[in-house]
């Protein structure tokens, strides 16, 4: 017995499904039936005017030329009246003074130089020569008198700005050490010079060249 209702609800569930799809079909129909009605109805009411456009104006005649005048006749010559001569001052002359062209520049010769003064430099000379040459013979070393050695040395000594002896230098030997040494230490000990001077005769450092004789009496 259900198994029947179950079966009578869905044929009439497709009946009413089956239905509204009819109605809408049938709706439609009769909606674009009316709509076309209307248009068609629109179309009639509407008529088509032509406008034609009014033909241009015709040209009008023109007026005729005026007639011409008469010519009449020249008026009687007039002589035209004398030319007034008028003087003019002519234009005044303007001269210009003749300009000398510039001095050249005087030359300036500047003054000759004084001349210089003479070179006041000279080397170093002895002061007292024979006075410290005897000592430096009195102080003949002991062991060259012993052994009785004699003979010349020649040094090269440095004079200092305050005459007296810097360094010694022997420049020729004796043969001798020990007369080498006492001649450098005899000329250091009391060799006594005028100094030498520059060009403007200040003192300087200077050099003397001088030989030294060991002799026995």
């Amino acid at each position: 017995m259900a198994y029947a209702d179950q079966q009578t609800s869905g044929n009439r569930i497709v009946a009413i499904i089956l239905v509204g799809l009819i109605h809408v079909v049938v709706g439609y129909i009769f909606i674009s039936g009316l709509a076309i009605e209307a248009v068609k109805k629109v179309a009639e009411r509407v008529t088509t005017i032509d406008i034609e456009e009014p033909p241009p104006p015709e040209p009008e005649d023109e007026p005729p030329p005026p007639e011409q005048q008469q010519q009449q006749a020249p008026p009687p010559p007039v002589a035209p009246p004398p030319p007034i001569s008028v003087a003019v001052n002519p234009p005044p002359i303007q001269t210009r003074p003749t300009i000398p062209p510039p001095a050249p520049p005087a030359l300036v010769v500047p003054p000759p130089a004084p001349p210089a003064p003479p070179s006041q430099a000279r080397g170093a000379t002895t002061r007292d020569e024979r006075r410290w040459a005897a000592r430096i013979q009195e102080n003949y070393p002991s062991r060259a008198l012993r052994e009785e050695i004699q003979g010349t040395v020649g040094v090269r000594v440095s004079v200092t700005p305050d005459g007296r002896v810097g360094t010694c230098q022997v420049t020729a030997s004796s043969g001798s050490s020990i007369l080498d040494e006492a001649a450098c230490a005899g000329m250091q000990r009391y060799a006594r010079f005028n100094p030498a001077l520059d060009d403007a005769g200040n003192p300087t450092s200077g050099s003397y060249n001088t030989r030294i004789t060991y002799r026995l009496n």
